[in-house]
């Protein structure tokens, strides 16, 4: 990727329902050039998608939680289980498989501490291959995305 590439992603990054005469216009280049870079993005998987941002508080999941997870083994078969299990929970929006002393860090989006909690007694405590569970309550968020200046 070079500096115009680089440029073409971070704004699609900011709006992804940019026009491509825009969207050349703000990069410096002639469209046909820039639509070429990005169907060239797209097809190397660096432009993976396009979705729309959902305000979670606005549609009504306004309470986030971190949760760590260990299992009680790290092997292949159960991680399998884990994520096959995970998957089918809605409410967690996001699952990492991490290193250091805990196996799993899940952002988990709900209306409230009480749907939390069902959702952490009625279902993750529920997973025998579970062998504890560590909470994080964030206050706010200071950064979101992954848009770089390099």
């Amino acid at each position: 990727m070079d500096n115009l590439d680089r440029a073409i992603v971070r704004e699609l990054q900011a709006d992804g329902r940019i026009s491509v005469q825009e969207l050349s216009q703000r990069v410096g280049l002639s469209p046909s050039p820039c639509a070429r870079r990005i169907r060239m993005l797209e097809d190397a998987g660096v432009i993976a998608g396009y979705h729309a941002l959902v305000d979670e508080v606005k549609a009504g999941f306004a309470f986030s939680v971190f949760v760590s997870v260990k299992l009680d083994r790290q092997v292949d078969d159960m991680l399998k289980v884990f994520e096959d299990a995970i998957r089918a929970h809605p409410e967690v929006v996001d699952c990492w498989l991490m290193t250091g002393n805990r196996d799993y860090l899940l952002r988990i989006a709900v209306r409230d501490i009480a749907e939390f909690e069902t959702f952490l007694t009625g279902k993750l405590t529920k997973l025998s291959i579970v062998a504890s569970i560590e909470s994080s309550i964030p206050l706010r968020r200071v950064k979101s995305g992954i848009s770089r200046s390099r």
